[in-house]
């Protein structure tokens, strides 16, 4: 990131903000609201060049701008460390986006087969693990991530322990989606992210000690300092007052929107001396799913923040250096949440795409009504790779299943010739055969 990565706000804004009524300038009042014509929430920097672009003073439609916002935000019982509340808004556009988010949660997204369901849950669980890790500073091919995971290895460096440990966070997160928020459960996902790590003299599951934490751009550059340490205990107890209060009712507060709010509250405490991102994201998944977006069990979303971590940042500072405006965080975050929806879609109609694909080679086949999911994804991975190795403890990783039934839908593709079985030091390894097409023409 370069130098000054945001520019703040005016500080003469209250001198000239009812300035804009006057009969000279009321028209800025008009042309200018809270979101440009595209629906963005734009800030200061933005606004300057659109406003020149105009031939507009950009002081004037700024004040425009803020009149509007100011006017419809709400107050929460969340305070930065100048003890001023957080707010929002929630205006059209954010609200269509909102609308896009929740109507996807009624469609059926994943298979209705128990097994299918959770070999989708577990390969997508898999990559939000990896991508989370990846934006965290992780480095390590996705392959031997993914083999590490399913073969359920020990991890052999910091990065693969990263990685092991944000998979097992999220499976722990689902187990805790019924529960309320406490400080407790927030510091054991914490441990549970970072255990066996020493990056930055972290502690799991212990907050930090003191003050010597400063969040830089690439070059260097102090861009945020986090409150005292010893505010971060009552801040994580008034964080948890929030989550767990009921806001379905008199003080309405959209589920998503609360989600996004954790997430970014615990980025802005920064509670730990590190594993504050995968913590903040963990209590994002965590109160989707609690909130009963149980589709959030397939969405990944550190991938995209990922691509462009200058404006994950920016949408932190804009919200900071504008008057605790949580809009900027809110609105990058629902834009990050839509465009995961749209790779999940796309996900989900290859694997669909796939299914059918040997759905029809079988369809002449005496055997197709006997092979259950896990046996035709099977014989699709061996069309694909011949020579392909597949192992007991594999399935059971992929597919959520005993060992048992794991070496009993082997065995039975063994039987059918479909995959060679070998035993090596009493362990049984299975191999896809080249002709597996044409061993299924014989069946």
């Amino acid at each position: 990131m370069a130098k000054n990565i945001v520019q703040k706000v005016p500080f003469e804004f209250e001198l000239g903000l009812y300035d804009i009524f006057t009969k000279d300038n009321i028209h800025y009042y008009q042309k200018y609201k809270e979101v440009d014509n595209k629906g963005r929430y734009i800030y200061w920097d933005k606004l300057q060049y659109h406003a020149r672009i105009n031939d507009d003073d950009p002081l004037k439609a700024w004040y425009s701008i803020k009149l509007h916002r100011l006017s419809n935000r709400k107050m929460l019982k969340l305070f930065s460390k100048d003890n001023k509340p957080f707010s929002y808004a929630v205006y059209d556009a954010l609200d269509a986006k909102l609308y896009k988010i929740a109507q996807f949660a009624k469609d059926g997204i994943v298979p209705s087969n128990s097994i299918g369901e959770n070999y989708i849950l577990s390969s997508l669980m898999i990559e939000e693990a990896i991508n989370s890790s990846i934006l965290e500073g992780a480095a390590t091919t996705r392959k031997v991530a993914k083999d590490m995971i399913i073969s359920q290895r020990k991890p052999k460096t910091p990065d693969e322990r990263m990685i092991a440990n944000n998979y097992l966070l999220l499976k722990e997160i689902k187990k805790q989606k019924s529960n309320d928020l406490s400080v407790d459960m927030i510091l054991h996902f914490h441990e549970i992210a970072t255990n066996g790590l020493d990056e930055n003299g972290v502690v799991p599951g212990q907050t930090r000690l003191d003050d010597e934490i400063f969040i830089s751009d690439i070059d260097g550059n102090n861009i945020y300092q986090p409150p005292k340490y010893q505010e971060i205990i009552p801040r994580l107890k008034q964080l948890c007052e929030f989550a767990n209060t009921n806001h379905t009712q008199e003080e309405f507060i959209n589920p998503i929107i609360k989600a996004i709010i954790l997430h970014y509250s615990i980025g802005y405490i920064h509670p730990f001396s590190d594993g504050n991102g995968r913590s903040a994201r963990a209590l994002f998944y965590w109160y989707m799913l609690k909130s009963g977006y149980d589709y959030f069990e397939y969405i990944s979303i550190s991938k995209l923040l990922k691509q462009a971590p200058k404006k994950y940042a920016k949408s932190y500072l804009y919200t900071q250096y504008d008057d605790n405006d949580l809009n900027y965080f809110i609105y990058y975050q629902t834009d990050i949440i839509l465009r995961a929806i749209d790779e999940l879609k796309t996900f989900l109609d290859n694997k669909t795409k796939e299914f059918e694909e040997i759905s029809y080679l079988l369809k002449d086949s005496s055997i197709a009504s006997s092979l259950n999911f896990v046996q035709k994804d099977i014989i699709k991975k061996a069309i694909k790779t011949p020579g392909r190795v597949f192992g007991a403890k594999e399935l059971c990783s992929d597919y959520d299943i005993s060992p048992n039934s794991a070496r009993k839908y082997l065995n039975e593709l063994t039987n059918y010739k479909l995959l060679l079985a070998t035993k090596k030091s009493k362990q049984v390894t299975y191999i896809a055969p080249n002709n597996v097409l044409e061993i299924l023409k014989t069946l």
